[in-house]
């Protein structure tokens, strides 16, 4: 024995009784006397098995006032009216087999769309639940040979990843540089005796270029090329605006090839203290 389901259940619907029909081309409900229903109640819609019904009870006492079993959707059990969604004209059977026709409403016009959902999901399930049943059946009296997908002796899988996207790239080619970077990196500074610091040139005057000299450990030459004390620290700012060790002179070319080396004594003007637009830190 198969149990009843209750799919839909709306607390209020109302039944009129029903003018003859006035053609073939269906009801209307402007013909029926809307402001007086014959009977209103409770509606429900229940399913046992594949059959499905819409029954009508009392809202307090639930009893049963008329069944409508219904056999398809849309058809003769449920039609709809021609001018309203909110009315439809049912197909009533008592338990002796007669059947009439009355008319069923709904204040709500959402009640009445949830009352076709219900009868059109009942039949589409029926109908996708046979045809399963008509495939299995055909599989069954006709079967068919079963595929054989395993790899064969000797067969081999072979799998294409394909080009790299963009993103993939971009990361390749930021490695790379990356690597080309690092093999480029400059040697550490010399040893702090050995670098000279040059003093910032005066407004008028020409531009030096601060070079690094290269000595031996046991002394360090200084700004004017003439030679330190081999205990002297590495160079600091705090000497500036004194006057200058004894200098010697320089070539014409400051810029030549005789750079940091000491011109003839006759060639050149001596170098004074005031030669240089010093600027104090």
């Amino acid at each position: 024995m198969e149990f009843e389901t209750t799919v839909m259940q709306k607390q209020e619907c109302f039944v009129y009784r029903l003018p003859p029909r006035p053609s073939n081309r269906g009801f209307r409900a402007a013909d029926w006397d809307l402001e007086h229903p014959i009977w209103s109640g409770r509606i429900k819609v229940v399913t046992q098995g594949d059959t499905i019904t819409i029954k009508l009870e009392d809202k307090s006492t639930g009893e049963l006032f008329a069944p409508c079993p219904v056999d398809a959707f849309p058809g003769t059990a449920v039609e709809a009216v021609i001018d309203s969604s909110r009315y439809f004209v049912l197909r009533i059977v008592d338990p002796s087999g007669r059947h009439a026709f009355i008319g069923l409403g709904f204040a709500d016009r959402g009640d009445s769309f949830d009352l076709q959902v219900a009868l059109q999901d009942h039949f589409k399930f029926l109908h996708s639940s046979r045809e399963i049943e008509k495939q299995a059946a055909m599989a069954k009296a006709n079967p068919q040979p079963s595929l054989d997908l395993g790899f064969k002796a000797g067969e081999k899988l072979h799998i294409n990843f394909g080009k790299k996207t963009g993103i993939e790239a971009g990361h390749a080619s930021s490695a790379s540089a990356n690597s080309n970077a690092s093999s480029f990196i400059l040697p550490p500074p010399p040893a702090s005796g050995s670098t000279v610091i040059a003093p910032p040139p005066s407004n008028g005057g020409s531009r030096v270029r601060g070079h690094q000299q290269q000595a031996p450990a046991t002394a360090t030459s200084s700004f004017f090329g003439a030679p330190a004390p081999a205990a002297t620290a590495s160079p600091s700012l705090a000497g500036f605006g004194q006057a200058p060790p004894p200098q010697q002179n320089f070539a014409a070319d400051p810029f030549g090839g005789g750079w940091g080396q000491p011109a003839a004594p006759a060639a050149a003007p001596q170098a004074s203290k005031d030669a240089f637009d010093w600027t104090k830190f």
